[in-house]
């Protein structure tokens, strides 16, 4: 990260994106949590800060008369919480580049924190419009991108804003600085056994992932719904369970090269199965390849947990990205935290853990395990498509 800040104005794209209750009070501040290393290491250096991030997507949700429900996405929801943890109070602009915007960045001094109001309240942040990210630069004196969970997005205030400044005036946060070392690790230098544990609803979702993985990993453990697209493509009977007709010869493609690869594709050999997706369902187990006309699986089965935690207990470095049921259902969850609590245990046991994917880190968090893996990533689309091998355009931005 940057250096030599005294005195500055450091325009910091961060990620709070946070989820808020009926009352738009914060109800899980990870992400304000996960800022708070590089905010304050630049603070400390003597220097202002101007923090920029969305909060949902507000032009998709407009009002009736198609003005922006700013009562709903503006960011000063975010203010108690951010001026808490960081133990300052936080000013915040009623415009992103308008005029109040540029006078309180004007009159800011150092140690002060400066939050620009909603970036997506404007049509050119996901554009990429250069005029609009010109403004954004002029705020600042150096530019730090933080937030890994928008940079697979080439928006103003996470990559067009960049060009605007020279390569010593620009660089990373702790956060994203993070991210890529232990992605990288993995898909470069893991410890072996390498484990990945993929789940999710589609396997269309996952192509490239499977692909890459079968190139780095050791052994890949499929569960959720994706599974059933497996199963029945190696001539299974699934039920009413979730399948991808269309995906079922290039499933038997990636079991294939998986083969030849000498990687272990571990597929769930029973399964939780209900009569209707609600969290009331009658269930019963049954083989995986043997589900009933009329019901649906929607978790590993006891078989499988032990199946897979045999495996995950081997590992020295470990991929979670999905779940492997609908967790948020209590009646089909075990499957899911029987896997926190595996990669938990191996983790304890030396093993290098990373959750990356929006609803696993949702499971490691629910479970209440998340200081008990390696890193949890922040960015769920973002990691995603880092692990696939993409060029994402916030890292890009930076480095070139």
């Amino acid at each position: 990260m940057l250096s030599n800040l005294s005195g500055k104005k450091v325009l910091i794209r961060v990620d709070f994106n946070v989820p808020l209750d009926k009352d738009y009070n914060v109800t899980d501040n990870t992400r304000l949590v996960k800022a708070l290393p590089t905010i304050k290491a630049v603070l400390d250096q003597g220097a202002s800060v101007i923090l920029m991030s969305h909060l949902g997507r507000p032009l998709k949700k407009l009002n009736e008369d198609g003005s922006i429900n700013v009562d709903k996405f503006t960011l000063a929801h975010i203010i108690p919480a951010l001026s808490k943890l960081l133990d300052r109070k936080v000013i915040i602009a009623k415009d992103t580049v308008g005029q109040d915007a540029f006078d309180k960045a004007l009159a800011l001094q150092a140690g002060e924190v400066l939050l620009l109001e909603n970036t997506r309240f404007n049509n050119e942040e996901s554009k990429g419009d250069i005029d609009f990210a010109a403004k954004l630069a002029k705020l600042g004196d150096v530019y730090i991108n933080d937030a890994f969970g928008t940079a697979h997005r080439a928006h103003a205030s996470t990559t067009t804003v960049a060009q605007f400044f020279e390569a010593e005036e620009k660089s990373f946060g702790f956060l994203i600085e993070n991210e890529i070392k232990f992605a990288d690790k993995l898909l470069n230098s893991p410890r072996r056994p390498f484990v990945a544990i993929l789940g999710g609803a589609k396997v269309s979702d996952k192509i490239k992932l499977i692909e890459k993985l079968i190139d780095k990993a050791n052994y890949i453990l499929i569960g959720g719904g994706m599974s059933y697209t497996f199963t029945k493509a190696l001539g299974g009977k699934i039920g009413d369970s979730l399948v991808e007709d269309e995906q079922l010869d290039l499933a038997l493609e990636l079991l294939a090269k998986a083969k030849e690869q000498n990687v272990e594709i571990v597929l769930p050999t029973d399964t939780i199965v209900a009569d209707k997706f609600a969290p009331d369902a009658e269930t019963q187990i049954c083989k995986s390849d043997s589900v009933p006309d009329g019901w649906m699986g929607l978790d590993i089965g006891p078989e499988t947990i032990e199946k897979f935690s045999d495996v995950i207990l081997s590992a020295q470095s470990i991929l979670w990205n999905g779940p492997v049921g609908v967790f948020e259902f209590e009646a089909f969850d075990k499957g899911t935290f029987a896997i926190a609590k595996t990669v938990a245990e191996a983790t304890s046991k030396g093993a290098f853990s990373l959750i990356g994917g929006g609803d696993s880190v949702a499971a490691i968090n629910k479970s209440g395990l998340g200081d008990k893996v390696s890193f949890i990533s922040t960015g769920g689309g973002a990691m995603l498509e880092y692990l696939e091998g993409k060029t994402l355009p916030g890292i890009k931005a930076i480095s070139g």
